[in-house]
């Protein structure tokens, strides 16, 4: 193979997580090659679903997906990750239910329209993203620092908001969001994912947010010498992904029409951090690849359905998801990628070369 070629396939981003996803499909395909069989089923209420592992990745990853792209942005900018998302969800959920059922944690209906109670999740949610996005932006305190003040009060926040107790919501639609819709058999929380994808595309495409952050994140003196407030871009894009928290906090108390506040989301910032770095995405700030991010993120979810189809319990998972981290942490070593690149120019130009 051409030098060239080769060295345009390794250095795009997206080669580390497809070759990841390769890795992982082949190793089920070698182990059950029905793993990616998908059938057609009934739930509980007679409606048609897909159903099979494959369908599980895609509904299971959604929550994982939107979450990367905030912490993307955030990664890229300040240079840090947010380890409080998981607790944030639980107060966005938590806040969610409150407008839902009102005082009654057991109510005959629900007490507002999903809509409101899900406009009160986002402003939840980017309350707090703006709070961790001021200790950042303003007082300049490293971002896992900053962050650490709700990954260890959120939860206790959630469980004040309603009174410490479990409230149920009585309403069936509610659930529609992190199941499916009646008569569709593809689950709703694909078509979140897609409407969030078509957004910060949009986003990315029409506004300088990408180019910006990008800037801030590889050096913040120049980007303010040329006009770009570090300060504003950070901070705003801790509230992005506040945002996509109320959206992933929807998902994850609809499953269930409950929420448990030491469970729900739990370690899922780990997996949303690994989920950026799977995509080739340097945890120290600056260049990002959303869309390598978005697939770091199924590939993640990926493993994790493959993990317990082998059985493994769910207190081992983050053992083998550090392995993952260590082996991207040795991968993208300056000291091995110039080993491979080293590599790389030791290779024949083509055929004749070799011959």
């Amino acid at each position: 193979m051409n030098k060239q070629i080769l060295k345009k396939i390794t250095s795009n981003q997206l080669f580390i997580p497809l070759m990841a996803l390769i890795l992982l499909a082949v190793i089920n395909l070698i182990n059950d090659p029905g793993f990616f069989k998908v059938t057609v089923g009934t739930n509980n209420a007679g409606n048609p679903v897909l159903s099979g592992y494959l369908i599980t990745i895609l509904d299971y990853g959604s929550e994982l997906a939107i979450l990367a792209i905030g912490m993307t942005l955030v990664t890229a900018a300040s240079g840090g990750q947010d380890i409080s998302v998981g607790a944030t969800i639980a107060i966005a959920g938590s806040a969610m239910l409150r407008v839902l059922c009102g005082g009654n944690s057991r109510p005959e209906t629900i007490q507002a329209p999903i809509i409101v109670a899900f406009l009160v999740a986002c402003i939840v949610g980017m309350l707090c993203g703006a709070f961790n996005g001021m200790l950042v932006a303003i007082f300049k305190i490293q971002p896992m620092i900053a962050t650490l003040i709700l990954f260890t009060a959120g939860r206790s926040i959630a469980a004040w908001i309603n009174n410490n107790e479990l409230p149920i919501v009585p309403d069936p639609k509610f659930a529609y969001f992190g199941g499916f819709i009646p008569g569709i058999p593809i689950p709703t929380t694909v078509f979140i994912v897609i409407a969030c994808i078509i957004v910060i595309a949009i986003v990315l495409k029409l506004t300088n947010l990408g180019l910006y952050t990008q800037a801030v994140g590889i050096n913040e003196n120049s980007s303010r010498l040329n006009g770009i407030n570090p300060t504003f871009i950070k901070f705003l894009t801790f509230v992005i992904l506040g945002l996509c928290v109320a959206v992933a906090a929807l998902i994850k108390v609809s499953r269930l029409s409950t929420i448990n506040y030491s469970v729900i989301a739990k370690d899922i910032e780990m997996d949303a951090i690994l989920a950026v770095a799977l995509g080739g995405n340097t945890l120290s700030g600056g260049k990002f690849n959303m869309w390598a991010s978005i697939l770091g993120a199924y590939v993640i979810q990926f493993l994790t359905t493959t993990l317990y189809k082998f059985n493994v319990q769910s207190d081992a998972l983050a053992a083998y998801k550090a392995v993952v981290v260590i082996l991207l942490v040795i991968f993208s070593a300056p000291t091995v990628r110039d080993y491979m690149a080293k590599l790389a120019k030791q290779l024949p130009m083509n055929r004749k070369e070799a011959a």
